[in-house]
C-alpha cells in the first residue's frame, strides 16, 4: 500500500542519515534538537514581592500617580468597558484613552489644589529656550525665505492672471471692433444697393473716431447730431418727402412777389460780372495769352 512504501522511504532516509552520521559528512548547525517548550507561568507572589522591593515609599504628591477606569460617557451615561472596546478600532481606542486621561485629571486636580500645589503657568513666567540662539536664527531665516518664496509665487500668479485678463480684455475689444466694421460693411452695402437711405453708420463711425482719439467725456455723452450733420440738414432738409417736393403748385405759379427782372434777364451787377456779354476785366485766354508773350518778345 502506500503508507508502507512511504513508512520504507522515511525509513531509508534515516538510515543514510545514520550512516552519515557515522562516517562524519555531516557538519554542526545542519540539525537542530527541538525541545518542548516551557510551559507559561504567572507568579503572582514573585511578581508582588519585585514590585515591594523596587517600590520607593515616597508622598503622592513626588509620584503624582492616578489608577482610574474611564470616566462615565455623557452620551450613553455610563462608563465604557475596556472588555467592550474593540482595539482594532482606532476611534474606540483613541476614546477610551482620552476617557481614561480624563478621569485622572479630574480626579489629581482637586487633591492637588488641596495641597496648594499650583497647575496653571503664571504670566510672568520665564523658560530657557532648549534651543540656541544660532540655531533659532537659521529657523528665522529659513521661514523668512519660504515666506518671501510664497510672495514671489503669488506675485507671479497676479501677473499671469493680469495678463490673461489684458489678453482677454484686447480679444473682446477685436472682437467688437470686427463686429462693428462687418456691421458699417453691411449697412454701406444695403445704402449701395438702395435697401436703405439712412446714414447713421457715418456718424456712429464718426462719433467713435472722435472719441477714441479726444477721448473727452462731454464728446462721449453728448447727444444729438454733430455741427456738420446739422449744416447738412438745414442746407438739403432731412425727412418728409423728398420726391416731388419742388413741384410747383396753382399758388407758388401765381406768386410773384419775389420776382426780379433785372436777376431773371441778367442785367444785374453779379450777373453781368459772372457770366454777362459786358463782363469786365474778363481774363483772356490761354491761346491769347501766349500770342501776346510772342509779340511781347
Amino acid at each position: 500500500s502506500d503508507s508502507d512504501s512511504d513508512s520504507e522511504d522515511s525509513s531509508l532516509s534515516d538510515s543514510e542519515l545514520q550512516e552519515a552520521f557515522a562516517r562524519g559528512e555531516l557538519k554542526p548547525g545542519l540539525n537542530v534538537v527541538l525541545e518542548e517548550r516551557p510551559k507559561r507561568r504567572n507568579n503572582t507572589d514573585g511578581l508582588k514581592q519585585c514590585l515591594a522591593e523596587f517600590r520607593q515609599q515616597l508622598a503622592w504628591v513626588e509620584r503624582l500617580d492616578v489608577t482610574l477606569g474611564p470616566v462615565v460617557d455623557p452620551v450613553s451615561q455610563s462608563a465604557s468597558n475596556t472588555d467592550d472596546v474593540d482595539p482594532e478600532n482606532d476611534f474606540q481606542r483613541e476614546m477610551s484613552f482620552y476617557r481614561q486621561a480624563q478621569a485622572a485629571v479630574l480626579e489629581a486636580l482637586p487633591r492637588l489644589r488641596k495641597l496648594q500645589v499650583p497647575t496653571r503657568r503664571p504670566d510672568d513666567y520665564f523658560a530657557e529656550m532648549a534651543k540656541s540662539d544660532q540655531q533659532m536664527q537659521k529657523i528665522r531665516q529659513k521661514l523668512k525665505s519660504k515666506q518671501e518664496a510664497m510672495e514671489r509665487s503669488e506675485k507671479a500668479k497676479q501677473l499671469r492672471a493680469m495678463r490673461k485678463y489684458g489678453k482677454k480684455v484686447q480679444t473682446e475689444i477685436l472682437q467688437r471692433r470686427q463686429k462693428e466694421k462687418k456691421n458699417m460693411l453691411n449697412a454701406v452695402k444695403k445704402y449701395q444697393k438702395g435697401l436703405s437711405d439712412k446714414l447713421d453708420f457715418l456718424e456712429d463711425e464718426q462719433t467713435s473716431s472722435q472719441g477714441n482719439k479726444k477721448g473727452s467725456a462731454n464728446q462721449r455723452t453728448k447727444k444729438g447730431p454733430n455741427a456738420k450733420r446739422r449744416y447738412k440738414n438745414q442746407k438739403f432738409g432731412f425727412g418728409g418727402k423728398k420726391k416731388g417736393s419742388k413741384w410747383n403748385t396753382k399758388e407758388s405759379f401765381n406768386d410773384v412777389s419775389s420776382f426780379q427782372a433785372k436777376v431773371a434777364h441778367n442785367k444785374g451787377p453779379g450777373k453781368a460780372r459772372k457770366g454777362g456779354k459786358k463782363a469786365l476785366n474778363k481774363r483772356p485766354g490761354k491761346r491769347a495769352r501766349q500770342k501776346m508773350k510772342n509779340r511781347a518778345r
